[in-house]
């Protein structure tokens, strides 16, 4: 938390769906933090201590994701990620998101209302 607000670190290499993740958080009293890399957002966590992460499937490289989460536990870093897809359910039948060590999936295009009551129940944000 910075200021009172959660802080949430958005990780994905489309700017115009990481300005619009902005508006729907920024509008809702969330911090936002982005990265356009997986390497960018690695490199900016200790600084930016965000209370929870949504991060792209595939970025500059295809796997960039899911190295994305083994390298932050390796580091020792536990903020609940969220994986943020547009191929979604076709990836949840294929594997468990658990098993990524993911706290969920969220399908893109994002629906905002779902985004934030995920937020709110994953945050225990007050109403």
């Amino acid at each position: 938390m910075r200021d009172g607000k959660h802080v949430i670190l958005c990780v994905d290499d489309d700017p115009d769906f990481l300005e619009s993740l902005r508006i729907i958080l920024e509008s809702n009293n969330y911090i936002v933090e982005e990265a356009a890399t997986a390497e960018e957002a690695l490199r900016h966590m200790d600084a930016a201590k965000p209370d929870l992460i949504l991060l792209d499937l595939m970025m500059e490289e295809i796997d960039s994701g899911t190295n994305f989460v083994k390298e932050l536990k390796l580091r020792g870093h536990k903020p609940p990620i969220f994986m943020l897809s547009s191929v979604g359910d076709a990836f949840s039948g294929i594997t468990s998101y658990s098993d990524l060590g993911l706290d969920g999936m969220l399908q893109k295009p994002i629906q905002p209302a779902k985004l934030l009551n995920m937020l709110k129940e994953k945050l225990k944000k007050p109403a």
